[in-house]
């Protein structure tokens, strides 16, 4: 088609076309070629967990759920709320996603970690800057053909009832689910449904896939010190800094990619942070 342009043809618009489709493929190619690792392909299970500092902190929870929501709705992921725990004014105390479609846990798995947020506060009256942190946990949701070794005499299952705001919807059964798994000390839970066959199944997919990421790691340690991150959502520990006041950031400390448009990383476009922390990924990986 170039050289039919050359020669005087009319195929420019076709051409142009053309042009756009070779170069989408080819990003499209790019991007598929930096998953490497076996799970990546999966669909993801994610849970937010706010850190000290009670409102603010819930309240920046809730905000990464509706970011990491509306990247899913972009990337054609439908997603699942299996459990949320409202905060007393505002926010989420705790909430966990599941996440299907092709390579979602590929995507997701860069957001692991502790995300700090710095703005003025919406919540304080004298207006002063307020800096929250909260944590992102992604495991891949594991296959029912995959062994994963769990003994009915290993799990502690509760029931109680779920919450809700009150009206014709508050569940009057003892239909929420909460899994121990007495050797690890996980704990999981599943309220989403009003049935608590449904909970239970969802919550032993969820339990599944924490012990399926302890097996894939091989060493417990590793696993634990995770876990104990959880209890240390502070500064030192993040991944990404969004900083709303006194100007307005969002930058990557792995990858050391920024942005000043935070409208829009917040209303769910992740796909350059995503993608800069898969190419440091690629080159961090073993050559085999």
């Amino acid at each position: 088609m170039a050289e039919l342009a050359a020669e005087g043809e009319d195929v420019g618009a076709e051409l142009d076309r053309a042009l756009s489709a070779l170069a989408k493929s080819l990003e499209e190619a790019e991007l598929q070629s930096l998953f490497f690792e076996e799970d990546d392909g999966r669909s993801a299970l994610f849970t937010i967990h706010p850190g000290a500092g009670g409102t603010e902190s819930q309240d920046w929870a809730q905000m990464l759920l509706r970011m990491y929501l509306r990247y899913a709705e972009r990337m054609g992921y439908k997603t699942e709320v299996l459990d949320s725990m409202p905060g007393e004014e505002a926010g989420i105390k705790s909430v966990t996603v599941r996440v299907e479609g092709d390579y979602a846990f590929g995507h997701l798995s860069q957001e692991s970690g502790v995300h700090r947020l710095v703005r003025i506060s919406p919540f304080d009256s004298n207006k002063r800057r307020h800096t929250s942190f909260a944590a992102v946990f992604v495991f891949p949701e594991v296959e029912e053909d995959i062994e994963v070794d769990i003994s009915p005499d290993d799990l502690r299952i509760d029931t109680y009832r779920a919450g809700g705001k009150g009206g014709q919807h508050v569940n009057v059964t003892d239909s929420a689910v909460r899994i121990t798994h007495l050797p690890t000390g996980i704990v999981v839970q599943c309220q989403n449904e009003r049935s608590q066959h449904k909970n239970k199944s969802s919550a032993m997919k969820v339990l599944r896939a924490r012990l399926y990421e302890l097996q894939k790691k091989k060493r417990l340690e590793k696993f634990e010190k995770m876990e104990e991150s959880k209890s240390d959502i502070a500064w030192g520990n993040q991944i990404r800094s969004y900083v709303l006041h006194p100007y307005r950031l969002i930058k990557d400390l792995r990858t050391r990619l920024e942005t000043g448009d935070v409208e829009k990383v917040l209303d769910g476009d992740l796909d350059e942070f995503i993608k800069a922390s898969l190419v440091l990924r690629k080159k961090a990986a073993p050559v085999s």
